[in-house]
C-alpha cells in the first residue's frame, strides 16, 4: 500500500463485536424495559440509616424501574434533629413535604483541568423553609438540613440527577454525619416510627 502509515494502523488482530452488541441492545431494550417497574409500592422502596440520615429511596439506579436519569428519596428529620452535611458535583432540589427548619449553604470555587479542585467560600448563607416549599441546591454546594421545630418531624423529597455519575463525575463528599447514623442499624418502621416520636432536649 501506497500510505506508510498503514504499517501503524494496520496491525492488531482482535476482534469483538462492539458494535452488533450495541445493536442488539438497541433492539432488545423495549422488552426489557416492559420488565421494569412503572410503579413503586411502598413496601418496594428501601429504607437506609445513612451518613446523611435517615433516607426512603423512592427511585434510585440499583432498583428496578423505569428512571433513567433521576434518582429521589425520602428524607426524615427527627424534631430538632439535622440531617449529615455534605457536598456533590450534581445538583439536587427538595420538596418540603412536612415540618420547618432551614438550610445551611456553602459555595465552592472550582477548578476542573486535567483534575478537579474544589475551595470552600467564607460565607455561610441560610435559607429559611416551611411545607410546600422546594430546596435548590446548586452544584458543588456544601449543604446541611436543620428541623427548626422541637415536637415535630421534617420530610423532604429529593430528587438528583445521574448524569454526572454517568459522566464519571461520582463527587460525593460526606463532611458531617447525621446525628441518627450508625453503622450496621437496620431501619424498620417501628424503628423510624420510634426516631419521630424523640422530642428534642430543651436548651436551658
Amino acid at each position: 500500500m501506497p500510505w506508510g502509515e498503514s504499517k501503524v494502523w494496520m496491525q492488531g488482530t482482535e476482534q469483538l463485536p462492539f458494535y452488533q452488541n450495541t445493536l442488539e441492545d438497541a433492539a432488545t431494550k423495549p422488552a426489557r424495559d416492559a420488565q421494569r417497574k412503572k410503579v413503586v409500592k411502598p413496601w418496594e422502596m428501601p429504607w437506609e440509616l445513612a451518613p446523611q440520615g435517615i433516607l426512603k429511596h423512592m427511585i434510585n439506579d440499583q432498583m428496578n424501574t423505569r428512571m433513567e436519569t433521576v434518582d429521589v428519596y425520602m428524607q426524615i428529620i427527627p424534631p430538632g434533629s439535622r440531617s449529615g452535611k455534605h457536598r456533590h458535583l450534581a445538583e439536587e432540589c427538595l420538596y418540603v413535604l412536612e415540618g420547618e427548619g432551614y438550610d445551611l449553604h456553602v459555595d465552592c470555587d472550582v477548578e476542573i483541568t486535567d483534575t478537579y479542585h474544589w475551595v470552600p467560600q467564607g460565607e455561610v448563607k441560610r435559607f429559611d423553609w416551611k411545607a410546600g416549599d422546594v430546596i435548590y441546591i446548586p452544584p458543588n454546594t456544601i449543604h446541611q438540613h436543620f428541623n427548626a421545630r422541637p415536637d415535630r418531624p421534617v420530610r423532604l423529597i429529593s430528587a438528583i440527577n445521574r448524569i454526572y455519575k454517568y459522566s464519571g463525575l461520582n463527587d460525593l463528599e460526606q463532611l458531617e454525619n447525621a446525628p441518627e447514623y450508625e453503622p450496621g442499624v437496620v431501619l424498620d418502621p417501628a424503628k423510624v416510627e420510634a426516631y419521630l416520636q424523640r422530642k428534642a432536649p430543651v436548651e436551658g
